[in-house]
């Protein structure tokens, strides 16, 4: 099922300091330029109350949950405000298992073949390779030739339209889009132009 939301758009999209009064308008902004997947971390402003609006009132349409999951009882917090998607900027073998226990969609960061090999072993669903700034093209193909296809690699971190084609030809299945899709005090209309334009800059790559 979760898959399915990678499968319409691969790209997850990052609201770090997004508020209650925001999300709504935001997300919405984001599912109408056709994001499924929107990640809310746990170091905004109240969270899972955002994470919880935007759940409540997407349901089933789109995968809402949380970045910078760090402990499993994180994990349950999530769980609990109805958000299905954890994010983490690191690979814990600990949150994987906690996340796949739960029935939750796990994308944990990884930064070397290694930790991505554990992640998977550990039930991670896709490999988010993290900081992106530091994997570059060459890279990523490198990875690429070690993982199958059928795992999807989404770098994140200092990604723009203009660069998704060059990690796309180099093997990545995706990206977590953040600072150049959204800052704290952009309107929704804002957002939603932004969004508009990183899909189609992935729909460009997509041959």
């Amino acid at each position: 099922m979760s898959e399915s939301y990678l499968q319409q758009l691969p790209l997850i999209a990052i609201l770090r300091g997004v508020t209650p009064e925001e999300i709504v308008p935001v997300g919405l902004a984001l599912y109408d330029a056709g994001f499924r997947l929107i990640e809310i971390p746990l170091n905004s402003p109240q969270p899972l109350q955002s994470i919880g609006l935007l759940a409540a009132e997407l349901g089933e349409r789109a995968l809402i949950g949380a970045g910078t999951v760090l402990s499993t009882g994180q994990v349950e917090e999530v769980a609990q405000a109805g958000g299905r998607l954890i994010v983490s900027p690191n690979c814990n073998p600990e949150v994987i298992r906690a996340t796949r226990r739960a029935g939750l969609f796990s994308s944990p960061g990884v930064a070397t073949p290694s930790e991505g090999f554990a992640a998977l072993e550990a039930g991670a669903q896709v490999l988010k390779l993290f900081p992106a700034e530091q994997f570059n093209p060459a890279i990523v193909k490198a990875w690429r030739a070690v993982f199958s296809r059928d795992i999807a690699l989404l770098p994140v971190g200092g990604i723009t339209p203009a660069g998704m084609a060059a990690y796309v030809d180099a093997g990545a299945s995706g990206f977590g889009l953040g600072s150049a899709l959204y800052k704290p005090g952009m309107s929704a209309a804002e957002v939603g132009e932004n969004g508009k334009a990183f899909v189609a800059a992935w729909r460009a790559t997509q041959h």
